[in-house]
């Protein structure tokens, strides 16, 4: 061991580098220079020998003047230091598994002994990671994981020592099936998502599965006997002795506080979170973790807390709860003058944590992914969904980093449970030394700039001044805080022309069952939620109307009054809401009536950029992926929510002319294709799972096809168009069993995929249905057999189908199922369109079928236009190219080809059937008509307009229907 004056004055013990002692700061010089000569005479005392390797030697400067814990540590007990370094412990870092193992190698006799072998572990292993993390050896994640696992292995092992004693003194407590009953530890906060900081006290809760009676004179309750053993294992985590402490344990985040049972059964924990638990407490228990304790039964405990925790809807009063809470903290830090506090204080730990979990408690019921403990992961997450922008994510993340560090740095100076800054010249230079700076305000400079950043992005997710902005005019008239005419004065300012009315409406949605059912949470965000509204109207052109339709809405959503913390914490979404709901009644009922798509408008960019076919079926597998394919509750949920959510981007796309017409029904029709793809690739996975495959068949050859007819068939749908299905399957033998544990025959297994495909489309949900299905265009229609061979099929279409159902073939078209079924199907279709047909006769037929659809079915008012049915109508065209069809696909095999009018009047005009000029103008008269019926249906109303809007279009159609249909 050497002793050699320096440059510096301090003598070069332990190997050390000069660099080392020119860059510690000189308030930290004397200091450490007296702690290694004192080092150094202690080992001579104890004849102990210490030569470490050249990089401990040079990390002994910067550790000793960072942390003087570690400094005492080493002096107080000089083996410590030789043990980890010997053993190589110092320079390893260690596997979650590595204290558990250490502790439980050599087990307490006693619990006195339990207590010294904890607390003198727990100091070896807190110098180990101090060290580490101060020589720079081991990065920020390694040294919250290493904490978080010393204090997992700690509690595991004080527990099952005191376990042990109590069940030899009482006797062991059982559950029902007869094995042995033990508590569950939750580990919460930066304990259970393994991000404990230096000198952290653990925050746990206790549980345990069953009630009973253990078999003891005194007939001790198994609530009492785990009680015993919860303050126990606190007393001896928590009690400081001559040897330290383990951990400091609070238990006040328990239910109830502390006014709580130390420990409650698993319903009684249920009952408390269902019932009685505060908000803050979902916030808690984001992070909870079962540290120790039965692992088993800690499962079904964790998996009854996770709906409390992640709520299946979109949660925004989350923003309001953590909004107040962070207010609470910042005046008690102000009342105690500890704005330096780099955990609690503006731009600290604490709203980088608020932000993550705010997003957390808002989305993770609905996306799983957030479901996690780890805010670096969360952080990662909101950049990837873009919930925050990429660069505030990077910033957070960054962020986190650098104070989690100045956290543990703080702390490791002394062991001590401090945010705060330090507020000595020689701490303060410490703390800037630990953190590699040159001088306190170097460090202190950068420190400010991270918080600075940290409370930009806090402030503008939490949006903390909104309230303070709020136009107090409306206020007041909503508050109705002025007599009569004050407030009809005020709303004609706001743009209403019937300003009387507008007020009228207003106290009418305030007097309603609704808001009066609402509670005083959801009454407080309706209060700040309505001048936000009335102080938007100006955007809209019709205030009067768009009011009325906003009211209607916010009735109907009232119940939940997470919907209403949703447009007020996003103001663009309740503008992008006030933009539809203006241009649409449609939009503002659709959405009443699936709430859930709020959550949409607040992507403008993804609102009004619908999805391409392959897009639709990546999302839909992304949807579906982890949903038990047996679990058709769920599945159809979620089929229907997908629905809702792509048939309002096509609706608002539609309504703020992104989309053309034809497009529009496009987008429709893949949305329903895909939605069936998957609901028949689902149900044929759940039969073949309970009953296994026809002969021959497999998932991608299933024998099961699924024909579209009318606007489905024609890629023609419009917004709330029903689906025209026909069902088929191809067996070689309908009686052959199928290939699993429970076989049915083929035909039976193709007539109830045939069912479920139907009810998973049509069964009315609380979130709707997915689609009205009509299959009267099967076989003999309702009297028919639901699903039908193809070759049955076949033999129907040719020799016992009406002239109306060859006519429906012309726009019947193959949308899911089995390829090789789709070919028969194709050729099938193609044979029965080219028949040879006696035209005049064929021409009579269509024309008598048309008369009797207009006769029942078109309006009897004069001066309406019914679009469809009228004369002049869709119907007349549809018909028209339907005739021309059949009378000439015999001849020409290529009007078989498609199936949407478009096309096929293009191709009718090929063959000259009909001029170019002539289909030009059915083209233009049909995409017309649909362009009326889609702003018809947006704006709530029947497909019926004025006869003179298009008095001449009409009377051109119906010219050629007379020129080629009744001549």
């Amino acid at each position: 061991m050497m002793n050699v004056p320096s440059s510096t004055g301090m003598p070069l013990l332990f190997n050390l580098p000069e660099s080392e002692l020119t860059v510690l700061p000189e308030t930290l010089r004397a200091t450490v220079s007296a702690s290694l000569r004192a080092l150094a005479d202690r080992l001579a005392e104890y004849k102990l020998e210490f030569n470490p390797e050249p990089e401990i030697g040079a990390s002994m400067v910067r550790v000793f003047g960072a942390s003087p814990f570690v400094a005492e540590s080493c002096l107080r007990q000089p083996d410590l230091l030789i043990d980890l370094a010997d053993s190589g412990d110092l320079k390893a870092a260690y596997d979650p598994d590595r204290y558990r193992n250490r502790l439980g190698a050599k087990p307490a006799a006693t619990e006195a002994e339990l207590m010294a072998e904890l607390r003198r572990f727990r100091r070896r292993e807190m110098v180990r990671i101090a060290w580490r993390d101060l020589a720079g050896w081991a990065d920020l994640a390694e040294t919250l994981s290493e904490l978080s696992w010393l204090a997992d292995a700690c509690i595991q092992c004080a527990l099952d020592f005191l376990y042990r004693e109590l069940c030899r003194r009482y006797g062991t407590p059982l559950l029902s099936n007869g094995k042995p009953q033990n508590i569950i530890v939750l580990g919460m906060g930066k304990l259970g998502a393994h991000e404990l900081n230096f000198s952290s006290d653990i925050d746990l809760i206790f549980a345990f599965a069953e009630e009973g009676v253990l078999p003891d004179r005194k007939e001790t309750s198994y609530g009492e006997f785990f009680s015993r053993l919860c303050r126990s294992l606190v007393r001896v985590l928590d009690e400081t002795t001559v040897d330290g402490f383990v951990f400091r344990t609070d238990i006040r985040l328990r239910p109830f506080g502390d006014s709580g049972a130390v420990i409650m059964t698993f319903d009684g924990m249920e009952n408390y979170y269902l019932t009685q638990a505060r908000e803050w407490e979902r916030y808690a228990m984001i992070k909870a973790r079962q540290v120790a304790g039965d692992f088993d039964a800690g499962k079904q405990l964790m998996a009854m807390l996770r709906p409390f925790v992640y709520r299946r809807y979109l949660d925004y009063g989350a923003f309001e709860e953590l909004r107040s809470l962070k207010a609470q903290i910042t005046q008690e830090l102000r009342r105690k003058d500890r704005m330096e506090n780099v955990k609690l204080g503006p731009g600290g730990i604490r709203e980088i944590e608020f932000i993550g979990q705010a997003f957390q408690l808002i989305r993770g019921g609905s996306e799983k992914s957030l479901q996690t403990r780890g805010i670096l992961d969360v952080l990662r997450l909101l950049g990837e969904m873009e919930l925050l922008t990429p660069q505030d994510a990077e910033q957070l993340q960054a962020s986190y980093r650098f104070l989690r560090r100045v956290e543990n740095r703080i702390q490791q100076y002394q062991d001590r449970q401090t945010h705060d800054l330090p507020g000595t010249e020689a701490a303060r230079d410490a703390l800037a030394y630990s953190m590699h700076y040159p001088d306190w305000d170097s460090f202190k400079q950068a420190l400010d700039q991270v918080r600075a950043r940290v409370h930009e992005v806090f402030d503008q997710v939490f949006s903390l001044s909104r309230q303070e902005t709020q136009n107090q005019s409306s206020a007041r008239i909503w508050n109705g805080a002025a007599d009569e005419a004050e407030l009809v004065d005020g709303l004609s300012r706001h743009g209403f022309d019937d300003a009387q009315t507008a007020l009228a409406a207003l106290r009418s949605f305030k007097g309603s069952v609704a808001v009066k059912r609402l509670t005083a949470k959801g009454a407080g965000v309706l209060d700040r939620l309505m001048p936000l509204l009335l102080d938007s109207m100006g955007q809209v052109a019709n205030p009067d109307e768009t009011l009325k339709r906003m009211l209607s809405l916010f009735e109907a959503v009232a119940g939940r009054t997470v919907y209403l913390a949703l447009l007020y914490e996003n103001p663009d979404a309740l503008a992008q809401l006030l933009r539809l709901t203006s241009a649409s009644s449609w939009i503002s009922d659709y959405i009443a009536q699936y709430p859930i798509l709020l959550d949409e408008l607040l992507d403008p960019r993804s609102l009004f950029e619908p999805l391409q076919k392959q897009d639709l079926a990546q999302q839909l597998d992304a949807l579906l992926t982890d949903v038990d394919v047996q679990d058709l509750e769920q599945t159809m949920i979620l089929l229907r929510q997908f629905k809702h959510q792509q048939v309002l981007k096509v609706a608002a796309a539609d309504i703020m002319g992104v989309l053309r017409l034809m497009v529009v029904s496009d987008y429709l029709t893949y949305i329903a294709e895909s939605i069936v793809e998957k609901v028949v690739e689902r149900v044929w996975r759940m039969l073949a799972e309970k009953h296994g495959c026809p002969p021959g068949s497999s998932l991608d050859a299933m024998g099961f096809a699924v024909l579209g007819f009318g606007k489905l068939g024609g890629i023609e749908l419009g917004y709330g168009s029903d689906l025209d299905l026909v069902f088929l399957y191809d067996a070689e033998d309908g009686n052959a069993p199928t290939g699993g544990g429970k076989p049915i025959p083929a035909a039976l297994f193709y007539g109830r995929m045939g069912l479920k495909v139907r009810h998973m489309l049509d069964t009315k949900m609380l979130s709707g249905v997915l689609y009205e299905v009509d299959m009267r265009l099967r076989p003999s229609g309702d009297s028919g057999v639901l699903v039908n061979h193809v070759n049955g099929y076949r033999n129907y279409l040719l020799n016992e189908a009406w002239t109306w159902e060859h006519q429906a073939l012309v726009r019947g078209r193959f949308i899911a199922g089995d390829p090789g079924l789709k070919k028969k199907y194709e050729a099938v279709r193609r044979e029965v369109l080219s028949l040879p047909r006696d035209t005049g006769k064929l021409k009579t037929e269509v024309r008598e079928m048309r008369e009797k659809m207009r006769a029942a079915l078109a309006i009897k008012e004069t001066d309406k236009f019914d679009l469809k049915q009228s004369k002049g109508g869709i119907a007349d065209i549809e018909f028209l190219v339907q005739f021309g069809i059949l009378s000439l696909a015999n001849q020409q095999p290529d009007l078989t080809t498609y199936t949407d009018n478009v096309r096929l009047l293009e191709a009718l005009a090929g063959i000259g059937f009909i001029s170019k000029d002539n289909a030009d103008l059915l083209k233009a008269a049909y995409c017309a008509y649909r362009d009326y019926g889609h702003k018809l249906v947006l704006q709530g109303d029947r497909a019926v307009i004025d006869q003179t809007e298009v008095a001449a279009l009409s009377r051109q159609v119906g010219q050629l229907w007379h020129d080629y249909m009744e001549r």
